[in-house]
């Protein structure tokens, strides 16, 4: 059971701001827990997006958000139920979430239901996670064999609605506090000892770099609470594509100024860098680029 401390403010209701520096915290404590703490915050905003009724107890459960390849699930009427079959990929907290919000592709659609996953049937497969970075995410492939399931909203809300743009920006939130953790590592090294030019330099790149990433985050926050219910997709890749080049940045320069000591010696930071060049990989990269171009071309007024 959870302690309440991820209750996080829903998106677009006037305290997003609050909602993203909480995820930054996150990500620059640990990236593992930013990532499954993430994963929880968002499906409870799903849920209240969607009007679904969630017990307070349920809320105190671990949740998570599979949504990967809508198409390896299955979905199909059981009774007053539904039945979910497949095999799931990338699912965060395979073994130790309560429930998850999974999309699974019925006759009518794509839809997304509510899986209580101690329930027969749902089987996290070994193996399937060799990963050094993100390991203890416990990310794993799970198979679905006739489990039970509740559908929330109707087909196509999942991706429709504009939360689902917000949870993007949720996710680059927490980029951001994992790159501020690895720029740690420097300015903590600047602090005990003198640093040659070069590497203050450095620091003082990661520090413009993130301090101007960190404004461009809050002002997305005021931006979705002025607006909850625009579209948010333009907002949402800018955001994410800025954290995204910052976050590169600050991995390369920090290990341009400190050398392999840090990844070598020092465990905390190593897993850091590994974790982080893996959570960056929900990106897209160049595909998310170019659908932002196609939505800067089709604008009126691209804002600059």
């Amino acid at each position: 059971m959870l302690d309440g401390s991820l209750d996080l403010p829903l998106p677009g209701a006037g305290r997003t701001g609050e909602r993203l520096l909480r995820l930054m915290e996150l990500g620059r404590t640990d990236l593992v827990l930013a990532r499954l703490g993430e994963g929880h915050a968002d499906a409870l905003a799903i849920l209240a997006e969607l009007g679904a009724e969630v017990a307070p107890a349920s809320r105190r459960e671990p949740w998570g958000v599979w949504a990967a390849v809508p198409a390896s699930v299955t979905a199909s009427p059981h009774h007053a139920r539904w039945r979910l079959d497949g095999e799931r990929p990338w699912c965060s907290g395979a073994g130790v979430l309560s429930r998850a919000l999974v999309t699974a592709v019925a006759a009518d659609g794509v839809r997304l239901f509510s899986v209580d996953l101690a329930q027969p049937g749902v089987t996290p497969l070994a193996g399937t996670w060799p990963a050094v970075g993100m390991a203890a995410s416990d990310s794993r492939t799970v198979r679905f064999d006739g489990v039970l399931a509740d559908p929330i909203g109707d087909p196509g809300r999942y991706t429709g609605r504009p939360g689902f743009w917000h949870g993007g920006v949720g996710v680059a939130a927490c980029w951001y506090g994992g790159a501020a953790g690895i720029a740690d590592t420097l300015r903590h090294a600047a602090r005990r000892r003198r640093l040659d030019p070069h590497a203050l330099a450095h620091l003082g790149a990661v520090d413009a770099a993130l301090t101007g990433t960190r404004a461009v985050l809050l002002s997305a926050a005021d931006e979705i609470d002025a607006n909850p219910t625009a579209d948010a997709d333009r907002l949402a890749h800018q955001v994410r594509a800025t954290v995204e080049a910052t976050a590169g940045t600050v991995v390369d320069r920090v290990g341009r100024a400190l050398g392999a000591g840090p990844l070598c010696q020092d465990a905390r930071h190593a897993r850091r860098v590994a974790d982080l060049t893996v959570y960056l990989r929900q990106s897209h990269a160049e595909a998310d680029l170019a659908h932002l171009g196609e939505l800067v071309a089709a604008a009126e007024d691209p804002g600059w």
